[in-house]
């Protein structure tokens, strides 16, 4: 029984490891993207790192990305940055691939 325990034991080391790795990603992804907006948005120094940790903060509101994304796409609109929703989503997906190599690679 004992080498059930210590497969049960990996698989359950390996999910928490990935999930880890993966809420990692998604706020450095969130970061990176935070400051991607906040250049669209006309702010820089420390106003687009606060504007950063905002979009982060707001990954805390519901499952998924459609807080981050209604955060980006209300901030935009309401000071007229000209972006797609499509421009949007696929700039959230290149920063995750850019986060996770980060993440794997500390």
């Amino acid at each position: 029984m004992s080498g059930m325990d210590d497969r049960s034991d990996a698989y359950e080391n390996k999910f928490a490891h990935d999930e880890e790795l993966r809420f990692k990603a998604e706020a450095r992804r969130n970061k990176l993207l935070g400051l991607w907006a906040a250049e669209h948005l006309g702010k820089a120094g420390d106003e687009a790192e606060a504007y950063a940790k905002e979009v982060v903060l707001a990954d805390f509101e519901e499952a998924g990305d459609a807080d981050v994304f209604r955060k980006i796409r209300g901030d935009f609109d309401a000071a007229g940055v000209d972006q797609s929703d499509h421009q949007i989503r696929r700039t959230m997906d290149e920063l995750m691939q850019v986060a996770k190599q980060q993440v794997i690679s500390e």
